[in-house]
Order: structure tokens, then C-alpha cells, then sequence
């Protein structure tokens, strides 16, 4: 499985304006390429090729007065533009067909310099190496420091340097795990709980233990709520209008880093604890158009799920989620019996077929694990065909030393 590590960088002065450069340069590529090809469409030619792309616009563009800067870069960068465009156009035309998963998504669109994230990518052709003091040597940027955060497993095959809109810079390493290695991390138990996610508290399991949720966003609504209103007041075009800007990303970023650390804590503890895990499959984008929709943005269940899903992967755990509309809150988990829909307000009810007393979370995350059907076999195995493929997320954090080095 391919994952990504994500470590936090320092580059200095000189590094700054150069990765600065290259972050343009890759931008012009992918603007140039988006054009040819959109000409080529309003001409009724065929599209140009990859090939015809990169000699174009890259080796024959240097040689020109108005692009020849594009050498001051890694080609290595420039290629990997190129790459993103073709596909971009796949996924587009993918999408058309109806052949991709997921949400439609549209045609490339040309991107700006004042777009809040920018990237480079740099492939092992680009002979970019960690040195022996834990620095990331980048061809044409020079050896940029690195705040570790965890030891890297693997050698990893390319790294992604991001610049966000707090004005951050992080590189992310793509690494290839060994299924070996991670199934002597994580020991097969006989233990399987089903999890009711909800806003009262983040998730209840089947166990009956309530994780409060943080409401992160909430926390810090009136900070924002300030850092907003200062820059509302601020002029188009001035120096103080960035520096405003600046500082509710920043604010912004503190609220997402907060919410994606405690996402990874939670998961990486269930996932650890249980061989089997069901879940409820949330309306997520239908429950983000209500009244609730902060409250349901805030709680980010949509990447906790997603990290359960690619650490269950990862690890051998089977991760189940059930339908949306079974009624896990209308069932009495002691007898069975439906007893109808209840309003949100009605937290405990009893059963007036049996006369049990339920309290209506509890109640629910015992029902979604009946639901999922999980059941162990005799060696601690989850008996439960169809094990939910992983997704290819950011796991990496920052803040810990490493003594890892890879060439």
C-alpha cells in the first residue's frame, strides 16, 4: 500500500524565493498546457500528445526570450506539471463517461498565482536525497531543514513539497509499506464494536464509552470571527490586506491541524483495539445543506471514516458500513422490536415491547454492529467477506525527532 508522510519544513531566505520560482514555473507549464489543448478542442484538432507537450513547451520554450527561466528549475518539476494536465483530462473524461467513482468532476481550469496552496513534485529521476544531518536536498533549491515527526518506514519513492495558505511549507514523502511489517504492529484480537457518530458526542461505540467531541471550529469561532473582521476593514491591494489574510489562515490552519490530530488518535486506538469495526454510511454532503451544517463540518466525519477505512486496510482489520436508512436508532437492541422514528430531543426511550430503557446512542452503535453482521471465528478472526479497500491519505504530522535517513 502507498501512503504519505507529511513533515513540516524551514527553508530559509534564498530557499523561499527559489521554491517560489519553481512553484511558478510548474504553474506557467500547466496554464500552457491547459491552453494548447482547450486551442487544439476550439480548432477541432486532436489533442496534442505528452510528447509534443513537453517539447513544446518546456525544452523548445527555454530556448525563447519569454520562457527561457524555465531552466532556473528542476525539468524534473516541469514534467511532473505536465503529468498533473494529462490527468486532470483523464479524470474529466473519466467522469463523463460515468467510469469514475465519486462526484463529476469539471475540466481543467488555469490556475493563478494567488491560488492559496501551490506544489512541485520530485520524482527519484530528479536525484533529490535526505541528507546525513535529517535535511531534504531539492535539486536547484539546496538542503532545506526538516522538523521530523516520525521515522520513515521505507525509502520513499517521491516527495511533494506544499506550500498552504498559512504560509507553511511541509514535504510529503510517498512511502510503500511492507504488509509484514504492519501486521506485526498490529496483532489480531477477537474484540469488534460498532461506532454511532453523532454531534451530542463525536462517536458512542457498542461498548457504551461516549467520545466527547472537541467541536474544534466552535472553540475558536470567536478568534476567527475577529481575525475576519479585521481583514473585511483592511484595502484592496495593501500590504495590511496579506498580512490579515495571512492571519486568518493561519487561524484556520490551527483548527484543521487540532481536528486531523485528534481524527488520527481516535482511529489509530479503535483500529488497534478491534479486529472488526461498523459504521453507519452518513449522508454526509445531504445532513452539510441543513441547519446542522457547521456543527456537521466541524465534526469532519467524512476523514475520520477515511482513515479508518485505509488504516483497517493497512492492518488487517475489517471495516464494515452499513446502509444509511437502517434504523439503528429505532430498533430496541434488546428484543428487536421497531419501535417508529423519535426526535433528535429524545436521547432515552423505552422499549414498549420488552420494557427495556435505552439510551438512544448506545442504543444505536449496538444495533449498527448487528447490523454489520461481525462475528469471530475460533482463531480471532472476523468472519465478514468484503473488507473496504484503503484510500491513499496524509498520515504524517509533525512535532517528533527521527533518526531516519534515506538516499
Amino acid at each position: 500500500m502507498q501512503l504519505r508522510y507529511a513533515f513540516r519544513l524551514y527553508p530559509d531566505s534564498g530557499q523561499r524565493r527559489a521554491l517560489a520560482k519553481a512553484f511558478g514555473c510548474a504553474r506557467v507549464v500547466f496554464n500552457d498546457a491547459v491552453r494548447a489543448r482547450e486551442d487544439a478542442r476550439a480548432a477541432g484538432e486532436a489533442f496534442p500528445t505528452a510528447g509534443q507537450l513537453s517539447r513544446a513547451l518546456i525544452t523548445e520554450a527555454k530556448r525563447t526570450a519569454e520562457r527561457s527561466w524555465l531552466g532556473e528549475v528542476s525539468a524534473v518539476v516541469l514534467q511532473q506539471s505536465l503529468r498533473d494536465v494529462e490527468k486532470a483530462y483523464r479524470n474529466f473524461f473519466a467522469s463523463l463517461k460515468g467510469t469514475r467513482k465519486g462526484p463529476k468532476v469539471g475540466a481543467p481550469r488555469l490556475k493563478s498565482r494567488k491560488d492559496n496552496r501551490q506544489s512541485i513534485r520530485f520524482t527519484a529521476n530528479a536525484r533529490w536525497h535526505l541528507t546525513g544531518s535529517g535535511r531534504l536536498n531539492l535539486p536547484k533549491i539546496g538542503e532545506v531543514k526538516v522538523k521530523w515527526s516520525r521515522t520513515l518506514p521505507a525509502t520513499p519513492t517521491s516527495v511533494t513539497v506544499v506550500k498552504d495558505a498559512a504560509g507553511r511549507y511541509f514535504a510529503s514523502f510517498v512511502i510503500d509499506t511492507d504488509p509484514a511489517a504492519d501486521a506485526t504492529r498490529m496483532p489480531d484480537t477477537d474484540r469488534s464494536i460498532g461506532i454511532d457518530l453523532g454531534l451530542t458526542h463525536f462517536a458512542v461505540l457498542s461498548t457504551g464509552e461516549k467520545i466527547d467531541s472537541p467541536r474544534f471550529l466552535r472553540r475558536a469561532e470567536k478568534k476567527l470571527k475577529k481575525a475576519q473582521r479585521e481583514l473585511s476593514r483592511k484595502q484592496k491591494g495593501s500590504r495590511n490586506l496579506a498580512k490579515a489574510r495571512l492571519k486568518v489562515a493561519r487561524a484556520h490552519a490551527k483548527v484543521t491541524d487540532a481536528r486531523r490530530e485528534f481524527h488520527h488518535q481516535l482511529s489509530t486506538r479503535l483500529i488497534s483495539e478491534n479486529q472488526g469495526i461498523a459504521v453507519e454510511d452518513l449522508s454526509v454532503a445531504g445532513l452539510a445543506r441543513t441547519k446542522l451544517a457547521k456543527s456537521v463540518h466541524d465534526a469532519g466525519w467524512s476523514s475520520f471514516i477515511g482513515m479508518l477505512k485505509y488504516k483497517a486496510a493497512r492492518y488487517g482489520r475489517t471495516l464494515v458500513s452499513i446502509g444509511r436508512f437502517t434504523p439503528t436508532s429505532q430498533t430496541c437492541s434488546t428484543c428487536g422490536a421497531v419501535d417508529g422514528p423519535k426526535p433528535l430531543n429524545v436521547r432515552e426511550w423505552t422499549c414498549a415491547a420488552c420494557g427495556a430503557v435505552h439510551d438512544r446512542d448506545h442504543n444505536a452503535a449496538i444495533n449498527v454492529k448487528t447490523a454489520a453482521g461481525l462475528a469471530v471465528s475460533a482463531c480471532g478472526a472476523p468472519v465478514r467477506p468484503g473488507v473496504t479497500p484503503a484510500q491513499r491519505e496524509e498520515t504524517g504530522s509533525h512535532g517528533f525527532p527521527t533518526g531516519n535517513r534515506a538516499a
